[in-house]
């Protein structure tokens, strides 16, 4: 790849995530949430493998699934609140947005796409896919941990650790 492309890409990448961290709207931590859905996708592409591709658009659908949600509970929430700040949500469109930042971290109930992501690229893109990735969604969540549902955060997070330390025992690619 040009370093030029690789370089843009990087740099949109570290935008997008300070976009969304520094967002106080909800449409532009969505539009910062997206940039860096859309920044990821050639380097997880790179490598022009029919497994790349699968990841590629494995990763694609998932992360379009959580930000049509995302958008849809934002929409939501502006009508009935009135308003598009972050901080001001209701208990209905806070669920929802829990539920697609689930869906975009890949914790355990949504969490299949996830190694066949990781499993299709390469060892430096799973790596940002695993830690940078993660930086956004994560914060958005600590934005809106005034009106989480904290019983899901806490199912969601014991699942998580159960079924990826019983799945772990089985994993002989690693």
């Amino acid at each position: 790849m040009n370093p030029l492309i690789w370089a843009a890409l990087i740099s949109s990448l570290a935008t997008s995530t300070i976009i969304t961290m520094t967002s106080n709207h909800w449409l532009l931590a969505w539009l910062g949430l997206e940039l860096n859905t859309l920044s990821i996708l050639p380097l997880i592409m790179k490598p022009h493998h029919p497994r790349a591709t699968e990841a590629t658009t494995k990763y694609f659908l998932v992360q379009a699934t959580a930000a049509a949600i995302i958008l849809f509970a934002t929409t939501l929430n502006a009508l009935q609140t009135g308003q598009w700040a972050i901080t001001h949500a209701s208990s209905t469109t806070t669920l929802l947005i829990t539920i697609a930042i689930i869906l975009k971290l890949g914790l355990a109930p949504t969490h299949l796409w996830y190694p066949g992501v990781l499993q299709g690229s390469t060892m430096h893109t799973a790596l940002v896919i695993s830690t940078w990735q993660k930086i956004a969604p994560l914060t958005l969540l600590y934005l809106t941990h005034n009106h989480l549902n904290h019983t899901l955060l806490l199912l969601t997070g014991l699942l998580s650790a159960t079924v990826g330390g019983l799945a772990g025992m089985n994993q002989t690619q690693t």
